[in-house]
């Protein structure tokens, strides 16, 4: 046998075991409910990961809710692509970013204001997605109880999943999620002196 057969013969058993492992895997998840997705850590990119997840729902037709608890009077590239869909709702804390705005009432005014718009997408069976997008500092910063947003969550319909975002996910919402995914930042251009780039960072 020539180096290359041995070669194709040591890959044909490499791949045949793994397609064996994922078949495995696939045949054992048999559980089919909506799901509670955490896109956490210091890296770029957890908002980002969830509008793509918007995306790719409201490609199938399914209905789909955002709040945006910080970045709403930015510009967003996502939100002015996809809003004139008509299975999208989108609703904004408006009052920018909480340093800015440096009122903690007033912020916390805002951020119970646009909570209760989430509050009817989390009992809407007809939303098949939320996203509550920078969530995390509302709980940091105390404008929200932790108690009342796992309630949220766990009283929503069976197959409505829910995306949140930000950093420092507090460890209640941690330990109800599915999934968690943890953005690392290596390097980031900001902290060179690049400044953020609209269609690509925002």
């Amino acid at each position: 046998m020539s180096n290359d057969d041995q070669r194709q013969a040591r890959h044909q058993r490499a791949m045949e075991k793994l397609k064996n492992h994922v078949d495995e895997r696939v045949a054992s998840a048999s559980e089919e409910r909506g799901q509670l997705l955490i896109f956490t850590g210091n890296g770029k990119g957890k908002t980002t990961a969830a509008w793509g997840t918007v995306t790719r729902a409201l490609g199938y037709g399914y209905g789909v809710g955002v709040i945006q608890f910080i970045k709403g009077e930015w510009e967003c590239g996502e939100r002015e692509r996809l809003q004139e869909d008509p299975n999208l709702q989108v609703a904004t804390m408006g009052t920018g970013f909480t340093w800015e705005t440096q009122n903690r009432e007033t912020d916390r005014q805002a951020c119970e204001a646009v909570w209760q718009h989430a509050c009817q997408m989390l009992n809407d069976p007809t939303i098949y997605l939320v996203v509550l997008d920078e969530i995390t500092y509302m709980l940091k910063f105390g404008y929200l109880d932790i108690e009342s947003v796992k309630t949220a969550l766990h009283d929503r319909p069976t197959e409505q999943s829910v995306i949140i975002t930000g950093r420092n996910a507090h460890r209640g919402l941690m330990a109800m999620a599915d999934t968690i995914t943890e953005m690392q930042e290596t390097r980031h251009a900001f902290n060179n002196g690049l400044k953020a780039r609209r269609g690509l960072d925002y």
